[in-house]
């Protein structure tokens, strides 16, 4: 059972600024290639900071102040590693409240940007995929159970198991399996033991 990575979804190619990039030049940015953010970059590419919507409309609403990334960004950057798994990056950007994150080599170079619309597009994984994935991954290969003993339906993705187990511990174990696979909205538990 493999669960996606960082890499496997997030964007590879970043819209970046540098330290002197003018405000209305990352209005334009923004708007241009239809993102709510920037990272803010070095001359290596290095990540120091974002530039979201919501600064540049703080400084607008504020009126004055910084008139170049270096004063607009929120800094440090809250990056991602590609090799995470995309929950480990959901629960930072959850625990830290930013709704993107800059991905980094083990440079601290941004390769790429994971967003929220990339992570809930394992919500949108297609029910077969996630069926196959319990029958082949999670019921065959992990637990060693026999697929024609158990019955896996996934519809938009809430799976229900039926069938026989041969011992009552590892029902609880099996649930919890296929809830863990990506795309698993719930698991509707009707398994019997032999």
């Amino acid at each position: 059972m493999r669960h996606r990575s960082v890499a496997d979804l997030m964007t590879p190619t970043a819209v970046t600024v540098q330290l002197g990039t003018p405000f209305k030049e990352i209005a334009r940015l923004l708007d241009e290639y239809g993102i709510t953010a920037v990272p803010v970059v070095d001359d290596g590419g290095h990540a120091l900071g974002v530039v979201s919507e919501a600064d540049l409309l703080r400084r607008h609403v504020a009126g004055g102040g910084a008139d170049t990334a270096a004063g607009l960004m929120t800094s440090p950057a809250v990056t991602a590693r590609p090799g995470w798994s995309v929950v480990r990056a959901a629960r930072l950007m959850e625990r830290r409240r930013v709704k993107r994150l800059p991905v980094v080599d083990d440079e601290d170079v941004v390769i790429g940007i994971l967003s929220r619309s990339d992570i809930l597009q394992l919500l949108l994984r297609r029910d077969r995929a996630i069926q196959e994935e319990i029958l082949e991954d999670v019921l065959t290969r992990t637990l060693g159970l026999s697929p024609s003993a158990l019955t896996v339906d996934v519809a938009d993705g809430l799976v229900t198991l039926s069938g026989t187990v041969p011992r009552a511990d590892l029902v609880p174990v099996v649930v919890r399996l296929c809830q863990s696979v990506d795309g698993v909205v719930d698991v509707v538990d009707r398994l019997t033991v032999a």
